[in-house]
């Protein structure tokens, strides 16, 4: 069965960290490009950050110098480290396992990040 489960995703006060993990089954994960999106409600999902098979990583410029992407293709999981949250990183947060025209999405979890 082809699935991606999110988990790690919580209520945090303003600076403080969370770390998200997507354990992946039913896929060659290592040869996936791996991402992690977010989406507020009523927003468009927007990409946080990426990690090719290669290991080659991207970020959007609001999480730069504070997120950190990772992966273990030994363990097929992806993970988020989110440093100094802010209030506006709150969201439903996405994986995402993309490979030339297919692509798979988990079902989320909820990051709050509230005082």
């Amino acid at each position: 069965q082809v699935q991606l489960v999110e988990s790690g995703g919580g209520l945090m006060q303003p600076g403080g960290s969370l770390r998200l993990s997507c354990a992946a089954s039913g896929i060659a994960f290592s040869i996936y490009t791996m991402g992690w999106y977010r989406q507020v409600p009523g927003k468009q999902r927007e990409l946080v950050a990426v990690i090719t098979s290669g290991g080659i990583t991207n970020y959007v410029d609001s999480v730069k110098g504070r997120f950190t992407i990772s992966r273990s293709n030994a363990k097929n999981t992806l993970y988020l480290q989110m440093n100094s949250l802010k209030p506006e990183d709150t969201a439903v947060y996405y994986c995402n396992a993309a490979r030339e025209h297919y692509t798979i999405w988990g079902q989320g979890t909820q990051v709050t990040v509230s005082s």
